[in-house]
């Protein structure tokens, strides 16, 4: 697993996660990868998510990275911790020569043309499209896409289990991120249950 590519081809739904106790993480982490989502994006908006990280990364068959990750240290941090790739919600040249020094598998946010331009100025041609929904919807990643024919994306924010298939049937997209999969108080069967759901979205 040693590109970004075959990541984000791994499952049509990477759960994005914002954990703060590293022995819940677990049990939701191991529901997750039950249910077909084996992808679990740890977001470090907590002030624990890196020991989140680093307990999941035990979870059989888990391909844990790290997300909301803001500059160089955060990604050294992460990275350290055991994240196999890094996310972030924008794109810097810090950032991404940073991760290229670590040879990181790197997934930075784009949301309009000129991002895109200076992620593939960078040598990055493949991004997550966030905010997804805010940023102009499945219409403007339609509209960016046609200029840009081989980049490819992950489209996260807003984006829901019923509006997931349309976003994954464009050609451009090769998964989404998922925010709904994990809400406070649910089971872990219904956290399952909820991952079988989205990783049937597209077989």
């Amino acid at each position: 697993m040693d590109d970004i590519e075959t990541i984000m081809r791994t499952a049509p739904v990477i759960p994005v996660l914002v954990l703060d106790d590293p022995a819940q993480a677990v049990e939701i982490g191991t529901a997750l990868v039950k249910g077909g989502l084996p992808v679990l994006e740890v977001t470090l908006r907590t002030p624990r998510a890196l020991e989140v990280l680093t307990a999941m990364t035990a979870i059989d068959g888990a391909i844990v990275g790290a997300g909301t990750v803001l500059d160089d240290a955060q990604l050294d941090h992460a990275l350290d911790a055991g994240a196999r790739f890094i996310v972030s919600p924008g794109l810097t040249d810090r950032l991404a020569r940073a991760a290229a020094a670590r040879r990181a598998c790197f997934l930075p946010g784009v949301a309009n043309a000129s991002d895109i331009m200076r992620g593939l100025d960078l040598g990055l041609n493949r991004f997550k499209f966030f905010p997804a929904e805010a940023s102009g919807g499945l219409r403007a990643l339609r509209s960016l896409a046609g200029p840009f024919g081989d980049v490819r994306f992950c489209p996260t924010g807003g984006i829901a289990l019923a509006t997931a298939p349309e976003w994954l049937a464009e050609e451009a997209v090769l998964c989404v991120g998922g925010s709904w999969l994990v809400k406070p108080g649910m089971s872990a069967g219904e956290i399952e249950a909820a991952a079988r759901a989205a990783s049937a979205l597209r077989c």
